[in-house]
Order: structure tokens, then sequence, then C-alpha cells
């Protein structure tokens, strides 16, 4: 029932945002907000990180109320220094043009992901998880971060539930299926998409970015073999003695069917032109408003056409999507006028930052958009950062996928990088850490994980800068 009511809520709040309303409220400039407005956001980021460790019994179950408090502290004290029609102004625009059409794809994907399952006798060796992390890497490019991580994340529940020692192989899933994977194509990761749906061509991530992403991949799942087989051969796991072996099968063609459908979606948005409307006073394309409609249906369809026995058997549930929605709904809000400083440039409180892109000729500098870009795609969301500086790189797809491919590479590799490098960088973050743990396993606290991050990926994007950028 919980899920029917969160999907009626879906179709509702779709409808409603397609509803016309009053367009008499203007955005704040950037250039008019210091930087006491991003409070509220490192409010919400401090939430998620220390309440789990020092009130852990508050945050879970009153974490909703918290993130809704850190919501409401920006939006009252706005709404008074400015006046109710830009608070609302503001709140209208993310929840319409960033959070409906973010949490229509992100529900969609996670209700047909959990709806398949990989079948068979998988134990959990090194070689196995390698294997298994490899395959997720290349799925993610094909059915998005989200989507692979869905699907991929169970099999290794399952096939490591015998070890004792196995946090760093979720933490390992979330660099390179939740993120690094997802590289290659605008299905891959939103940053990307947003890229797409700009006029950046729909294989040049494939061409521009595959040298860099092929190093990650390659040089973390090494990494992670010797990770894992260190810790098999100090732990010597005994696995689990089966009668008979169980041949490997995909269990919920239905799922497979509404993943590819979500894709296929995607990519339609990227190249259907249907106009467009007004949506409670934000111009908003009707191919926007049509997908996150077939989001809707697909994520019905999925629930609906799924049975309990299937769901139940694949370790299901609906408290990640539920925890992401939340949690992120704040971070939206509270991020919004980070974003907007950051888009008023120069003129800006974060001037000084924005001035590091350029040289005194003022010509870009890659390896700076590259570190700036993957720095605030760590803690803020990856997908509005890359715009922000797509924007300050000239916001001409033309030039940048030609005379600018190398800043444009370096954008991107940064928002879809580097969005491993905390628990909320990217939305599957989350979500991955929020299903290991409804399965009983441990996951590092967020500065753990963010610890995990430095040790590991920052060198690596050192070794990524000095190559390429």
């Amino acid at each position: 029932m919980g899920m029917e009511r969160a999907c009626r809520y879906l179709v509702g709040a779709t409808l409603l945002a397609a509803l016309p309303a009053p367009a008499w409220a203007a955005g704040v400039p950037g250039a008019e907000l210091s930087l006491a407005w991003a409070i509220p956001f490192v409010g919400v980021l401090l939430s998620i990180a220390l309440m789990p460790l020092f009130a852990a019994g508050l945050w879970h179950h009153h974490y909703g109320k918290i993130a809704a408090g850190w919501a409401a502290l920006f939006l009252l004290p706005f709404a008074a220094f400015f006046g109710p029609g830009a608070a609302w102004y503001e709140f209208s625009h993310v929840a319409v043009l960033e959070y409906i059409p973010f949490i229509a794809l992100l529900t969609a994907l996670y209700t047909a992901g959990g709806g398949v399952m990989l079948k068979g006798s998988l134990v959990g060796t090194p070689g196995t998880n390698v294997a298994l992390l490899a395959i997720g890497t290349v799925l993610a490019s094909l059915m998005g971060t989200t989507g692979a991580a869905m699907v991929m994340i169970r099999p290794v529940l399952r096939a490591n539930a015998f070890r004792r020692n196995k946090t760093h192989t979720f933490v390992f899933f979330i660099f390179l299926v939740a993120n690094i994977g997802g590289s290659l194509t605008p299905v891959g990761d939103p940053p990307l998409y947003l890229g797409f749906l700009r006029g950046v061509s729909f294989f040049w991530p494939t061409t521009h970015m595959f040298a860099e992403f092929l190093l990650c991949a390659v040089v973390l799942l090494a990494l992670y073999w010797v990770f894992d087989t260190i810790a098999w051969n100090r732990e010597k796991p005994v696995p689990p003695v089966t009668t008979t072996k169980e041949p490997l099968s995909i269990e919920g063609w239905l799922n497979v069917a509404l993943l590819g459908a979500i894709v296929a979606v995607v990519i339609a948005m990227g190249y259907v032109k249907l106009g467009v409307v007004p949506v409670l006073g934000h111009p908003m394309e009707v191919e926007k408003l049509v997908g996150i409609a077939l989001f809707a249906a697909i994520t019905l369809a999925s629930v609906f056409g799924t049975t309990a026995a299937l769901r139940e058997a694949n370790g299901f549930a609906w408290g990640a999507i539920l925890e992401v929605a939340k949690l992120f709904a704040a971070i939206f809000i509270t991020m919004a006028p980070v974003l907007a400083i950051l888009r008023a440039g120069s003129a800006g409180g974060a001037a000084g930052l924005v001035a590091l892109t350029s040289d005194a000729n003022g010509a870009p500098i890659p390896w700076v958009y590259f570190w700036l870009t993957g720095a605030l795609s760590s803690f803020l969301d990856n997908a509005p950062t890359y715009i922000v500086f797509f924007e300050l790189a000239g916001g001409d797809p033309a030039y940048l996928m030609t005379q600018g491919a190398l800043t444009l590479a370096a954008i991107s590799c940064g928002a879809v990088f580097m969005g491993a490098n905390s628990y909320i960088g990217n939305a599957p973050n989350f979500m991955v850490k929020a299903i290991v743990e409804e399965n009983g396993e441990r996951m590092p606290s967020f500065f753990g994980y963010c610890a995990w991050a430095a040790c590991i990926l920052l060198p690596l994007f050192v070794l990524v800068t000095l190559i390429f950028f």
C-alpha cells in the first residue's frame, strides 16, 4: 500500500505541475545573495553526515522532518527578505523544473531495476566480485547509473552474504557502478543528459571521455581485486555448500523491457521537441512533461506487473527511494541559492572561485574546470553543477565540442567522476547505501565514506589531471 500511495503522489504531482499558475513572481539574481544563504544547505549536509553518528535514533525516525526544517529555514527568511513571490518562485522552480523530473526518472529506474532478479549460484570470490563490478560498470552507460546500481547491487549482496569483510565491495560498487560507469553516454548520468539537451551530440562523451573512463575503471577494478584478495586471504571464508548449482538466469523480463523503455524515453526527450508551456509560472518543455507522465506510467506498470514473491526474493524494499526522495527534496531547495550565486559569476559571492577558471588572457584552464566542477559535484548535485560550469565555459555546444573539447571533457569528467566523492554527490550513491543497510550490512559513515574516496579516488583524479588535463 505504501508504494501505491507513492505512485499516486507521483502522478498527482505531475498533474499539479501541469496546472497554470500565476507568473507574478520573479527569482532573485544571484548577485544579490550573500554566502550566508548557503547556511541551510550546509545544515542539510552536516545533518546527513553527523546525526546518524551522534543521534542515530532521532535521525532514523525523523530525518524527513529534519530535512524539511532546513528547507523551511531557507524559504521562510527568503520570503521575509525578498517577498513571498520570490520564495514561491524559487520553490516552484525547483519543484517543476528540477525535482519532479529528477524523482520521476529515479523512481522509475528504482522500481523497474528492483524487479529484475539475476539468479544463479554466485559465490563472492574476488574474481566473481570483479566480474560483477565490471558488468555493472558497463551497464551504467547503457541504462544509467541508477538502473545499473539497482539491477546489480542485490546480486552483489547475495553473492557476498557469507563473508564478514565486505564493506569495501559496496564502496567500490558506488565508485564504479553508481558513478564512473555512467560516463560514456547521456543516458549514463544526469549531467551528460543535460549537456545532450543543450546540443552536445549523443556520442560525444563516448569518443571524448573513453580514455579517462577506461583509465579510472581499470585502475579501480585492479585496486579492488587487490583489496578483496587480501580480505579473502585474511578471512578465509567458507563458501556455502549447495547440493545443486543453479545456472545464471534473469527473472523479471517485464522490468527489463521497462528499463529499455525508460532509456528510450530519455533519448526521445533529447530529440523530440514539442514546444514550451507555462507550468506554475515557469516555461517547461512539453516533451519533459510527457516524459514525466511516461515515467509515472512505467513505475505503475512495474509495481502492478511484478509479483510480490519476486520482489521479496530480490530483497526489494521501498525505504531507500523514500529516503532519497525526502532528503534530496531538501537538498534541491537549499541548494538553489548556492547555484544562483555560482551562476552570477564574477558578480556573485563566489567571484573569487569563478575567477580561477580562466588565465590572465581569459582562456579557460581545463584542469581547474575539472577540479572545481568535481569539488562542487561532490556535495552539490552534479547535474546543475555541470550546467553552471558549462555556461561559464561559454555555453555554446558547437564550440565546446570542437575548439573547447578539452574544457568540456574536463567539466564532464569532473561532474561524473567526482560525484563519487560523497554519498550525496550522486543520487544512486545514497540509494546503494540505503539498500545495503536495509539488508543488514554495514556501510561507512558519511565522513568514513569520504575518507575512502579521499584515499582512493583523489590520487586517481590527480593522475587523470596529469595525463589528460
